[in-house]
């Protein structure tokens, strides 16, 4: 029996490719080409495996093998695939060669591909260098990547290739550093906020700044079947290409994701609205400076109606936005914010009151700091929910304190952190609401239900430690113990300079 080729074994491979690149150019660069080539071979090798499954099927007949194959889900004509270029690695015009092919493969598949490619120079002198080392690059980026086989008879899983993609996102990300935010949200953090928003077959779900869609991928999986509809939004355009590129190796072909700014120009429309969904998330960039607040007042969609956030923190343009677009009665938002948007006060302030005051607020979750790329700073998931319906209380979690420290980055433990908070907010979501003004503590120094009116009482300050008790008294210290061990040292010290006042003794000092 042939042996397929396994997760870790592409995950190899892949990675190494980057050396072509590592120490060139930055790794928020490089990652558009190696991704980019990652592609190219996969829809390559999948349209190599169909021509020879019908070969197969029709007994060698090239008219009817031919037909068979405009069936597929991507075109791949001979001038554009991974092989092609292969061949070519040695011209002295290939990065030339390998855009020529790439803008064919575009137009092959123009329902799909249109511009995704358009962002990406493979004969780029500023990024690859002089000819002579652009060539030698590609040429070893090609030769890297004609050891992977990625037809899907040859792999072992459906979902090998889309991993191979999130691998490869992951450790970009990882490298790239304070850029990393700008198209990666760590996969603990997704699958968590995942978990929580907790979608059903036949959602609707959105991310409205979904960078490489990962955080996309992450909730369509939550689902457990292939009954939902993916949407996206993403302002960086080579970044909307991964995007674009990341639901295809996911075979999520349907997802709409479209290319631009999502607070001044909103793109997923039915008619003249906002589209609606059940369930948005969204990682948006934290504290956004100059995202538009000049034209707010005039929104045509009017999603600013309860009041226009600071020109300089887009914090609360990007939560209102994803509450707009979400199904009254039924929707509900996931979305990962710095902690001042729990408690800054000015036009911030008066957005999250009516937010609370129209009981949209469920759950507060504080997290770990260090857990995403690029900064150190703890931040927080926001759940607002429209179902909640009589159920005014709102859950706050201090999770800040769980976590699995890394060198350079903490990360939430799949087995312990993420079970801990997803258990708590599901067991606050079936039990009864307070009665009392009074709160209720859940979980000593890690989970508190909290009432309107303490909400009220704090002036709609979400700051967590207001709900949760995190004081730890200190250990009470023993004084005689304390003042017997000073002595003892003092006795100890003491012999250490005799010793020493012999020493010196003896070499004349």
């Amino acid at each position: 029996m042939e042996k397929k080729l396994t997760q870790k074994e592409i995950n190899n491979i892949v990675w190494k490719a980057c050396d072509t690149f590592r120490g060139t150019i930055d790794a928020t660069q490089y990652k558009d080409y190696i991704l980019t080539m990652l592609f190219v071979k996969y829809v390559t090798d999948v349209w190599k495996d169909k021509r020879a499954a019908y070969a197969e099927k029709y007994n060698g007949d090239e008219v009817r093998i031919e037909r068979a194959l405009r069936n597929e889900r991507f075109q791949v004509p001979a001038e554009c695939t991974f092989d092609y270029l292969f061949e070519q690695r040695n011209e002295n015009h290939l990065g030339e060669l390998i855009n020529i092919a790439l803008e064919k493969l575009e137009d092959a598949n123009r329902s799909k591909l249109e511009r995704v490619f358009r962002n990406i120079d493979f004969n780029s002198e500023a990024n690859l260098g002089q000819t002579k080392d652009r060539n030698r690059r590609l040429k070893n980026l090609l030769v890297d990547f004609s050891a992977l086989d990625l037809q899907p008879s040859h792999l072992e899983g459906n979902d090998i290739i889309g991993d191979a993609y999130e691998y490869l996102i992951a450790q970009f990300a990882s490298d790239a550093g304070k850029k990393a935010g700008e198209f990666y949200t760590p996969g603990e953090v997704s699958t968590l906020l995942a978990k929580l928003v907790d979608p059903q077959p036949g959602n609707r779900i959105c991310d409205p700044t979904c960078g490489s869609a990962s955080l996309l991928v992450k909730v369509a999986r939550e689902v457990g079947s292939n009954n939902f509809s993916l949407y996206g939004q993403e302002n960086n355009g080579s970044t909307w290409a991964l995007a674009r590129m990341n639901m295809f190796l996911h075979e999520m072909d349907n997802a709409e994701i479209k290319w631009g700014d999502t607070l001044n120009n909103p793109l997923l429309l039915e008619g003249d609205h906002l589209m609606k969904f059940h369930i948005v998330v969204a990682n948006p960039p934290f504290s956004l400076d100059k995202w538009g607040a000049e034209d707010a007042v005039a929104d045509q969609y009017n999603r600013f109606h309860r009041g226009i956030p600071p020109k300089s923190k887009g914090d609360y343009a990007f939560i209102t936005h994803m509450i707009e677009t979400t199904y009254e009665d039924i929707g509900k938002v996931g979305v990962i914010v710095p902690h001042g948007v729990l408690f800054r006060g000015s036009s911030e302030g008066k957005v999250r009151e009516q937010l609370i005051k129209e009981n949209l607020l469920e759950a507060v979750i504080g997290l770990p700091a260090n857990l995403f790329f690029g900064t150190g700073i703890p931040a927080a998931i926001l759940i607002f929910n429209k179902g909640k319906g009589n159920n005014k209380d709102v859950l706050f979690i201090d999770a800040s304190r769980e976590y699995q420290e890394g060198k350079n980055q903490n990360r939430l433990r799949e087995d312990k952190d993420i079970p801990h908070i997803v258990n708590t907010y599901k067991a606050f979501k079936t039990a009864t609401p307070l009665t009392t003004d009074t709160g209720m503590v859940i979980e000593d120094k890690y989970a508190y239900r909290a009432t309107l009116k303490e909400i009220e009482e704090n002036d709609y300050n979400l700051n967590i430690p207001r709900y949760v008790d995190t004081f730890e008294e200190e250990t009470p210290i023993d004084i005689k113990a304390t003042q017997a061990e000073i002595e003892r040292l003092k006795d100890q010290l003491a012999d250490v300079e005799k010793q020493m006042s012999a020493y010196l003794t003896e070499l004349g000092f």
